[in-house]
């Protein structure tokens, strides 16, 4: 990547739904339009996706398995959205604490069911505000999220205080893949996709911030330099479906004390 394309992507702060002029504003709007659409979120997932967005969260959860199955473990689900993410974390470890987070009640109320069944607390709150005492979670992840908080690297810095150390991030987003497929994907994402969402939810905006706010979203090299600028070890990203998503990885360094 050049130094021009990096010093224009650190520019980037974080969401920027259309009007918003400051990040007070971004994650106003981010929480109205998840309101507004909380009632056919996951059919409009399932059908914008076809259904491919199930293997990626499954993908994400095995990938975190044997941090999961830790004694006395605890996962957080960071934009846990109606808890999809969380509920294919708590497949890989039955018994572990998960808790689910969220600013937006419409979903945390239309995923009431979900959480419930899948023994996941549920609660209302600010990415970028945890409510939680540092070294806290073994895991946190986020799934389709991050990319709407409206200080990506806050929110990093956040979820490295909330990690235990030796704690594992994981963040699963879209990406934009290269080539002949990323030309056919993009028409798509940016064309068709704003139109189905529209049809099926009655909204507009939220279908075309979506393409919007993934072309904005950092690349997966950069974001891996502010994950290493955030505090995190071995960070990596893998991508999934040809690069249509991806998953970012990263552990909160282990201390090693000095001697006297």
């Amino acid at each position: 990547m050049s130094t021009t394309m990096r010093d224009q992507e650190q520019h980037v702060t974080g969401a920027a739904p259309a009007g918003a002029k400051d990040e007070r504003a971004a994650a106003q709007a981010v929480q109205q339009m998840f309101d507004e659409i909380s009632p056919r979120y996951d059919l409009l997932n399932h059908v914008l996706s076809m259904n491919v967005d199930r293997v990626w969260w499954w993908r994400t959860a095995r990938a975190f398995r044997s941090s999961l199955q830790k004694p006395d473990a605890r996962a957080l689900d960071l934009c846990c959205g109606t808890g999809d993410m969380a509920r294919a974390l708590r497949k890989q470890a039955p018994r572990v604490t998960i808790i689910g987070l969220d600013f937006s009640r419409g979903m945390l109320t239309r995923g009431k069911a979900k959480f419930a069944q899948n023994q996941i607390s549920p609660l209302e709150g600010d990415a970028l505000r945890l409510p939680f005492p540092d070294q806290t979670f073994d895991v946190v992840v986020s799934a389709f999220g991050f990319r709407n908080l409206a200080n990506y690297d806050a929110g990093l810095q956040e979820m490295h205080r909330v990690l235990r150390p030796g704690g594992e991030l994981g963040i699963l987003d879209f990406s934009e893949p290269g080539g002949l497929l990323g030309k056919v994907y993009g028409f798509y994402f940016k064309n068709i996709l704003p139109k189905i969402g529209a049809a099926i939810s009655g909204i507009n905006g939220p279908y075309s911030y979506l393409p919007a706010s993934v072309s904005r979203f950092p690349s997966p090299a950069e974001m891996i330099i502010r994950m290493e600028a955030a505090g995190y070890t071995n960070a990596r990203w893998q991508r999934y479906t040809f690069g249509v998503a991806g998953l970012y990885r990263g552990v909160k360094r282990v201390s090693i004390p000095t001697s006297s």
